[in-house]
């Protein structure tokens, strides 16, 4: 799918849910990311939305610039502390031989892929490494972590919930292709705890949810039902999530 205006704009309203109710990303996976890279490490973190990657990539010391279309969203980056900047995916406005690594977070599937690549490549230092991350939820594993999706495909927009399929083994070919090395695919256990307004603020902070009228209801009404048939005597669900790490080494 290509970054489209449509494609910026559709986290547009939904900033400050997106920052506090997504996932956040494994250290090992981030610490995997940042492997025999040199100390500090100079990293563009692209489609980088709020800033919980950038974040993440920063507490390892990492010099971090984070790239986001979205002005809602950049906003709640830089006010974080985030070295948030305009661009898109394929036009980052940074200048050649930059980066250590370029990475882009639970966003590449939103991206023009070829071209991307192409500017990835162009960023980046000889020696450096690209890296493509994506939280995938484990529907086939764990019951409350299907229940949600068969929530979001019931009461969501089909279209929108469509675009959202992230890894393909096609992936590895299109990496290779533009010229990186060693391109392979690892897989990280995550989780995430969520009490009954952190479960409906998750699946509301997805551009799929639906927005107004009887679905909304209809939406918050099965997700109760979830908690209430899931939660531990806390109060709190659990949503199960494989962590994808696709890297690649210029």
């Amino acid at each position: 799918m290509s970054e489209s205006i449509e494609s910026a704009e559709r986290f547009t309203g939904l900033a400050e849910g997106y920052d506090r109710y997504r996932p956040r990303y494994p250290a090992i996976a981030v610490a995997t990311i940042l492997a025999d890279m040199r100390v500090p490490a100079d990293v563009v973190d692209i489609g980088a939305g709020t800033g919980i990657s950038s974040r993440a990539l920063a507490a390892t010391g990492a010099r971090v610039i984070a790239i986001e279309p979205n002005e809602e969203m950049r906003s709640v980056a830089s006010a974080s502390g985030v070295d948030a900047r305009d661009g898109r995916a394929d036009a980052t406005g940074l200048p050649d031989d930059s980066a250590d690594v370029v990475c882009a977070f639970q966003a590449f599937h939103w991206f023009t892929e070829a071209v991307t690549v192409v500017e990835f490549a162009r960023l980046l230092r000889p020696g450096g490494r690209i890296a493509l991350v994506w939280n995938e939820r484990d529907t086939r594993g764990d019951a409350l972590t299907a229940g949600v999706r068969s929530v979001e495909k019931k009461f969501g927009d089909a279209e929108k919930l469509a675009g959202a399929d992230f890894y393909n083994d096609a992936l590895v070919t299109l990496l290779a292709d533009g010229g990186f090395s060693r391109v392979r695919r690892l897989q990280f256990d995550n989780e995430q705890r969520l009490d009954r307004d952190g479960l409906l603020g998750r699946v509301f902070s997805t551009s799929f949810a639906p927005r107004s009228g009887p679905r909304v209801a209809a939406t918050i009404e099965a997700l109760d039902d979830l908690h209430a048939r899931f939660c531990d005597n806390s109060g709190h669900v659990t949503m199960v999530y494989r962590t994808t790490v696709i890297i690649g080494e210029r």
